[in-house]
């Protein structure tokens, strides 16, 4: 997936999904958090950025009081939502509403970047000028995909209803092979399925936050689909699980 491919060039705002995103988009699963820090993200004594942070996920998951980190995020409601957050817990991080590609932040500053569900919205040869400006000689930039399965049926039947009110969206695909593995040498590629947990109610809010759906509806749009989908929701079982793949690429610099 390139930029110009995503949802055919129709305009979206994560910024529209900001409250709804904080509370339903924390789903990464755990055995995701531990590979990161195994990893070295978010180590005693280091500093680590995290591009496209929304509203903080991966930073509030590996926090770490005796680390530096850094999120950033094009989207200013985002990030207010971000810093909420992390004000109310006495989390020391530093959020900044600033475009991947030109953060302002200082050369060479950081042991570790990463970028999750969000590094096909950037630009990529600037983010590779950016991504070599930013990172310590022999620090990592690692990229992460988590996708549905295409074959459960919960999420089956949840795309076909995004793309029967938006057929511009192209989110449904699934992982696939990734996109950018040849950014830098040295790439170390895993993968994992995992079987991601939800409520009828978070599984409904998790899609109102998805690109197809608030962000790029118009509101009438928005609301026929919202019908729909809850419609569907309450066919599903109260509690249930969709499984993902999950897709991280590790780059030494």
């Amino acid at each position: 997936m390139e930029l110009h491919t995503v949802d055919r060039g129709q305009a979206f705002d994560f910024g529209k999904t900001a409250r709804l995103y904080a509370a339903y988009r924390d789903i990464y699963p755990r055995e995701l958090y531990d590979r990161l820090r195994a990893l070295g993200v978010a180590e005693d004594g280091t500093a680590w950025l995290d591009l496209g942070t929304g509203t903080g996920v991966l930073p509030k998951n590996l926090y770490n009081p005796k680390a530096r980190i850094v999120g950033a995020d094009l989207s200013e409601e985002q990030i207010r939502f971000a810093r909420r957050e992390a004000a109310e817990n006495g989390w020391q991080i530093e959020y900044i509403a600033a475009p991947a590609e030109d953060t302002g932040l200082p050369d060479r500053a950081f042991d570790a970047v990463t970028a999750a569900q969000c590094f096909w919205y950037f630009d990529r040869e600037k983010m590779r000028k950016e991504l070599r400006r930013l990172i310590k000689p022999g620090g990592a930039f690692i990229k992460v995909v988590m996708d549905w399965d295409l074959a459960d049926p919960i999420a089956a039947k949840s795309i076909e209803l995004v793309q029967t009110y938006n057929p511009n969206w192209t989110g449904g695909g699934g992982v696939g092979d990734d996109v950018y593995n040849d950014l830098f040498p040295g790439r170390t590629t895993e993968r994992f399925d995992a079987d991601v947990p939800f409520t009828r109610e978070s599984w409904h809010g998790r899609m109102c936050a998805c690109r197809g759906t608030l962000a790029s509806m118009d509101e009438e749009t928005f609301r026929a689909w919202e019908r729909a989908h809850l419609d569907f929701a309450r066919l599903c079982p109260e509690r249930f699980t969709v499984r993902h793949t999950v897709v991280y690429s590790r780059f030494t610099l």
